[in-house]
C-alpha cells in the first residue's frame, strides 16, 4: 500500500497568517542563539547611531582642556583624548558614521552585485564573457591601493567613501551571485517557465531572484562588516571621514597612535567598538543565511514544523 504525505490546509493557513518577519525573528531566537546575539549588537549600533544626539553626554567636538588625557572617571566614563574631548561621546557619534557607511555601502554593493551577477549568469555566452573579464580586471586590483587612489581623486567624505567601497565590493562580489544563478537557471521550473513563454524579466524576478536570496543576504550582511572595517582603514590613513567628525578608524589614527602608551584608552575603546560591531554583523549574517536558505531547512521549507498526516 502506498503512503501519501499530506499537509493539513488548516495548518498551512495558520502558518501563513504569521508575518514573515515575525516568523523569522522567532526562528532566529529559537534556532540561532549566536545570530540573536549578533542581531542585538547590530540593533544597539543602529539605536546608538540614530539617537546619538540624545545619548552622548557631550558634543563630539566639545573641548575641555582641563580634562586632557584624563583616564576613565565619573566625569568622562571612557576617559578623554589629548584635546579633552569625551571618548564615550565620540564613540557614540562614531557609531552613526559606521551605521551610515555600513548600510549605504553594503546596500550599494548588494545592488550592483545582484544586477551584474544576474545579467551575467542568466544571459551567458558572449555577454557573460565580456562582463566576467571586466570583473576579473577589478579583482586583480589591490583593494586598498584602489581605495586610496580613488579617494585621493574625489577627496575625503562620507558620500565618497560609500560610493568607492560600494562599487568595488559590488563588482567583485557579483561572481558569487553569477555562480548561484548558473546553478539555478537550468532547473526544471525555470525551463517550464521558458516553455510557456514567460518573458525573461518575469523569470528573473519570480524564479531566479527568490532562490538566490541566501547569497545576496550574505553579501549584504558580511558587506556591512567589510564596509565598516574599510572605512576605518581609510580614516586611519587620512583618506576617509575628515576630522573633526568622529570615526572609529580616525580615532585610532594620529592622536590614538601618538598617545597610545600614555593614554591607552584612546586606542582601546575605538578598537573594541570596531571588533564587537563587526563580530555581531558576521554572526547575524550567518544566522540569517542558515534560516533563509531553502536547502538548509528541509523539504517542507517554512512549513517544516507543521504536522504531517499520513493516509493509506
Amino acid at each position: 500500500m502506498a503512503e501519501t504525505m499530506e499537509i493539513s490546509p488548516q495548518l498551512i493557513k495558520k502558518e501563513k497568517r504569521r508575518a514573515f518577519l515575525v516568523d523569522l525573528f522567532v526562528r532566529l531566537l529559537k534556532e540561532k542563539p549566536m545570530g540573536t546575539v549578533g542581531g542585538v549588537i547590530v540593533l544597539v549600533l543602529f539605536l546608538v547611531g540614530i539617537f546619538a544626539n540624545f545619548i552622548a553626554p557631550y558634543g563630539y567636538n566639545e573641548i575641555h582642556l582641563a580634562f586632557r588625557l584624563d583616564p576613565p572617571s565619573g566625569i568622562n566614563i571612557l576617559g578623554a583624548d589629548n584635546l579633552g574631548r569625551d571618548l564615550l561621546s565620540r564613540i557614540i557619534y562614531g557609531a552613526r558614521i559606521s551605521m551610515f557607511v555600513g548600510l549605504g555601502g553594503a546596500g550599494l554593493a548588494t545592488f550592483i552585485a545582484t544586477f551584474v551577477g544576474i545579467i551575467s549568469g542568466f544571459l551567458g555566452g558572449k555577454t557573460d564573457m565580456v562582463i566576467q573579464r571586466f570583473v576579473d580586471a577589478f579583482m586583480c586590483l589591490p583593494p586598498l591601493f584602489f581605495f586610496l587612489a580613488i579617494m585621493a581623486i574625489v577627496g575625503p567624505g562620507i558620500i565618497q567613501v560609500i560610493f568607492v567601497l560600494g562599487v568595488f565590493t559590488g563588482i567583485t562580489s557579483s561572481r558569487v551571485v553569477r555562480s548561484a544563478v548558473i546553478g539555478i537557471k537550468e532547473n526544471v521550473y525555470v525551463e517550464a517557465a521558458r516553455a510557456i513563454g514567460a518573458p525573461a524579466p518575469r523569470i528573473l524576478l519570480r524564479h531566479i531572484l527568490p532562490n538566490i536570496m541566501a547569497p545576496i543576504i550574505i553579501i549584504f550582511t558580511l558587506g556591512m562588516g567589510a564596509m565598516i572595517i574599510n572605512e576605518a582603514s581609510l580614516s586611519f590613513l587620512g583618506f576617509g571621514i575628515p576630522p573633526p567628525t568622529p570615526s572609529w578608524g580616525g580615532m585610532l589614527s594620529e592622536s590614538g597612535r601618538r598617545y597610545m602608551l600614555l593614554a591607552p584608552w584612546m586606542a582601546l575603546w575605538p578598537g573594541l567598538a570596531l571588533a564587537i560591531v563587526v563580530y555581531g554583523i558576521n554572526m547575524l549574517g550567518d544566522g540569517l543565511r542558515d534560516l533563509l536558505d531553502p536547502r538548509l531547512r528541509g523539504g517542507l521549507g517554512r512549513y517544516e514544523g507543521a504536522k504531517v498526516k499520513k493516509s493509506e
